[in-house]
């Protein structure tokens, strides 16, 4: 696969249209939904399929197990779509972390104090059709990709139950949905846990990924020197972008193919 077919221009500076070309010697990190698998109406309906099972098996041996997920999803759901394969997670924003030996971190012990809020925003929901609520342990996001119109609705609702719980917790918008989560924890934080960590360490990060909870994630990997690819349009921090999905699983196939054949000398090579 070419590296670049060109440059666009970003609120952010110019992005190149394509993706680096990966080698073995890095840590590689992937949001889940919109970047290795497309959005759906309901969370739920997403599917991991064989291909792509295999496709991140092959990528945790082409990077020698430098590999984890960074996603909103919560671990236990991310276990349930890539089962039986379980691979290094960063669920709910980093609130709730699976190193590649199996160590769990939970940086969020917060979940009783969403009893209350989760059981208005389900009365919200029902009261507003088309909005769907994601209880996810220790955060709760309001989707409204199926009700567009209600944004302004759904932010305000957030806000309001935000308000009632205090500093402990944050706001965090994205791809139509307003998730309340524990503050502190991001996506960033959780992939610069992982570098200190093996095999991690000493690797050269890459991070891709589709929606604004990922331009952290972006802001880590470019401090520590890495590569960074936007998955999907938008104004982005990322260095690189791709178009969806599917182009981010045929970079990945591409990658996990030379590691097999033997090619990579431990850099990510840009054009």
């Amino acid at each position: 696969m070419h590296s670049r077919s060109g440059a666009v221009q970003g609120e952010q500076g110019k992005v190149l249209a394509g993706a680096p070309e990966l080698a073995s010697g890095i840590a590689l990190f992937l949001d889940f939904d919109g970047t290795l698998v497309h959005h759906e109406d309901h969370p739920a309906a997403v599917q991991v399929d064989e291909p792509l099972r295999s496709l991140l098996e092959g990528l945790r041996e082409a990077t020698s197990g430098a590999f984890a997920l960074i996603s909103g999803r919560s671990i236990a759901d991310i276990d349930a779509l890539c089962s039986p394969a379980r691979f290094a997670v960063a669920g709910q924003h980093g609130t709730e972390r699976r190193s590649a030996d199996g160590t769990m971190h939970y940086h969020a012990p917060l979940a009783e104090r969403l009893h209350v809020p989760a059981e208005q925003l389900r009365r919200f929901v029902e009261d507003h059709p088309g909005l769907l609520l994601e209880e996810k342990g220790t955060s709760v996001a309001l989707h409204y990709r199926n009700a567009p119109d209600l944004a302004e609705a759904v932010e305000k609702e957030a806000r309001r139950v935000l308000a009632a719980l205090g500093d402990e917790f944050e706001l965090q918008g994205g791809k139509f949905v307003f998730e309340v989560r524990p503050s502190g924890r991001n996506k960033g934080t959780a992939i610069a846990e992982y570098l200190a960590e093996e095999p991690f360490a000493g690797r050269t990060p890459v991070f891709a990924g589709d929606d604004l909870t990922d331009e952290l994630g972006f802001a880590l990997v470019n401090r520590r020197g890495g590569q960074t690819v936007k998955v999907g349009a938008g104004p982005t921090r990322a260095r690189w972008r791709l178009a969806d999905a599917d182009a981010v699983r045929q970079w990945l196939a591409d990658f996990a193919a030379r590691s097999g054949d033997g090619d990579g000398n431990g850099e990510v090579r840009t054009p």
